[in-house]
């Protein structure tokens, strides 16, 4: 059986390109973390402070009533909303 004839690619000059800028691979910012997991752990303890005390005893906020609880969870939702940023 016959063999084909193996076709050779044309050299083409190809136009040298420029280097490109890497772009810095900075870590995160030193006060990332800490205050992340801060407000994770402010939220956590306002709600459980709600749940643990009497309702006579005015803590956290006594005129929030309910509203404590999304105070608590608005904290949270803060700290999981900067982990976005963490690379």
């Amino acid at each position: 059986m016959p063999e084909s004839k193996s076709r050779k690619k044309k050299d083409v000059p190809s136009k040298p390109t420029p280097p490109v800028a890497a772009k810095p691979q900075g870590g995160n910012p030193r006060w990332l973390v800490p205050t992340m997991l801060g407000l994770m752990l402010i939220g956590l303890a306002w709600i459980v402070l709600y749940y643990l005390t009497a309702p006579g005893m005015g803590l956290p906020i006594p005129a929030l009533g309910g509203w404590n609880l999304a105070v608590g969870f608005v904290f949270i939702i803060a700290g999981f909303g900067l982990t976005t940023r963490w690379k």
